[in-house]
């Protein structure tokens, strides 16, 4: 039974689809092409995520350009029901720690319902 998988691109990001029913995943890639008709739009919306959860006022919009550029989308994780999940890498270090990593979570609806950081 396959519950997920990860496909490479042959560049970023890596993909993961989670499903356990091959009809469903049809609606998963489905969902991927979706992000990737507008992929640069939806890695600044999250990296603009990753700052607005973590700045202590309103980020500066420098503050935005600087993260826009320095965190990577390294992950594209598709759930049933179509949400995404966008894990960024710190391509700087100077961001999150060692081993760490924001993931931002979208509903079906594009719009942000968590950020995290992750281990």
């Amino acid at each position: 039974m396959l519950i997920h998988d990860w496909y490479a691109t042959g560049g970023e990001p890596e993909l993961m689809l989670r499903t356990a029913d091959p009809a469903e995943a049809v609606d998963l890639v489905s969902r991927l092409a979706a992000f990737f008709a507008d992929e640069s739009g939806w890695h600044r919306r999250a990296s603009d995520a990753v700052v607005a959860e973590f700045s202590e006022g309103p980020p500066e919009p420098a503050e935005l350009d600087e993260a826009a550029e320095d965190l990577m989308l390294e992950t594209v994780e598709v759930h049933p029901g179509g949400d995404l999940v966008l894990h960024l890498d710190d391509s700087c270090g100077r961001h999150f720690s060692s081993g760490y990593w924001p993931a931002v979570r979208f509903d079906a609806d594009g719009f942000v319902t968590a950020v995290t950081v992750e281990a």
